[in-house]
């Protein structure tokens, strides 16, 4: 279905623009060396000639993206695990909204496992910051992405705004696909998942009615999201330090771009995914209050106990909370073995970190990265309580 040409900057690309856009993005050499970079024994040439017969993105994901992904996942992961997932109502379509761990693999992962289960892929919601290379924002446009516009002048920040949650609403409600969109902007640093208040008020700009009723037309279904290892942690708190010693610190396009390297191709331990069903029925709890401030309040409170409620909970966030707490509360739940295996992690993390020489920096990264493991514990507990 074409989409007003309101949205022609942002949509994905449609199927009749696919093999042009295929053909050019081929030819690519950064594009090439990526290609050669992730998969090492590919034949580019043979390659090539798959994706230039391919004419449609939906083809593109069963074909090609799948099979890169089911590769990937044997490689950097020990498994990958969906929960729930029967909540999912094949005939309607929803805004997916997670938790943020890895820039790249949040959606696509998500996606592996819906075609596992023969349900329609989303669309993903993708920031232009991270589009770096035009061959990059073709890429992700032939993948089914959507772009978010970052960084825009406080005159365009509501217009983009708008433009945004216009083309989401419309790709639920006239173009009948979900969407994948992270509960945030920017990955959650330590893994203290909160939903930001600006994102719902976007979602809720568009529609005929209130800020419920406009949610409730995008049926907003909680995504949590559990790596029993971050590939990036050590990345993330060497930017806690970089950024304690200097607040304006900010991160490269060669940062951004070793961080989608590592977070791709690092070892991930296992890895699951559980959904919560859409918040609909939710919203319809919050009709009698009349506070527009306490409306939005409990809406974030309700998606963020979805996600905290659904973590996975491995050894290692169990390990890391009684480390950080000097305590032996969840000594039940490892085993020696496993304080070992993540004390060894830990260090081995932290040995990544370049020019790290002072004792109390030292003590502070590790400070940090104990922090993104018990994060997820210390959240689903309260969700827990909440849940009583």
């Amino acid at each position: 279905m074409e989409c007003p040409k309101e949205f022609d900057d942002i949509r994905p690309y449609y199927d009749r623009e696919f093999h042009d856009k295929m053909k050019v993005l081929v030819k690519e050499p950064k594009f090439e060396h990526a290609v050669r970079y992730v998969l090492r024994d590919v034949n580019y040439d043979v390659l090539t000639q798959q994706l230039l017969s391919i004419d449609n993105k939906k083809d593109f994901q069963l074909l090609v993206m799948r099979a890169f992904l089911e590769v990937l996942t044997k490689k950097t992961t020990k498994c990958l695990t969906e929960d729930n997932f029967d909540v999912i109502d094949r005939t309607k379509n929803y805004t997916f909204m997670s938790n943020h761990r890895d820039i790249i693999l949040d959606a696509s992962l998500l996606n592996l496992l819906l075609i596992r289960r023969g349900i329609n892929t989303s669309e993903i919601a993708i920031g232009n910051n991270l589009l770096i290379f035009d061959w990059i924002s073709d890429l992700v446009r032939l993948n089914k992405s959507f772009i978010v516009k970052r960084n825009v002048g406080v005159r365009q920040m509501l217009e983009a705004a708008r433009q945004l949650s216009g083309y989401i609403h419309f790709a639920i409600t006239k173009k009948h696909e979900s969407v994948w969109i992270a509960q945030r902007e920017g990955r959650s640093k330590d893994s203290d998942d909160r939903t930001q208040e600006s994102l719902i008020k976007m979602l809720g700009l568009t529609g005929n009615g209130d800020l419920v009723e406009n949610l409730k037309e995008i049926n907003i279904m909680p995504v949590s999201i559990s790596y029993e290892y971050d590939p990036c942690d050590y990345l993330k708190a060497h930017e806690f330090l970089l950024k304690r010693d200097n607040p304006d610190f900010k991160k490269s396009q060669d940062d951004d771009l070793h961080s989608m390297e590592i977070g791709l191709l690092g070892y991930k331990g296992r890895v699951h995914f559980q959904v919560s069903p859409c918040i609909n029925d939710e919203l319809d709890k919050l009709t009698h209050i009349e506070e527009k401030a306490e409306v939005l309040a409990q809406i974030l409170k309700v998606i963020d106990n979805a996600i905290h409620s659904g973590y996975k909970i491995y050894p290692g966030n169990y390990i890391a909370y009684d480390m950080l707490n000097e305590e032996k509360r969840f000594a039940d739940r490892y085993t020696d073995k496993e304080v070992l295996n993540f004390t060894n992690y830990l260090h081995s993390q932290l040995s990544k970190i370049p020019d790290v020489t002072d004792e109390n920096d030292w003590e502070y990264l590790k400070k940090c990265i104990l922090q993104m493991y018990a994060n997820p514990l210390k959240n689903k507990l309260a969700a827990m309580n909440q849940n009583e």
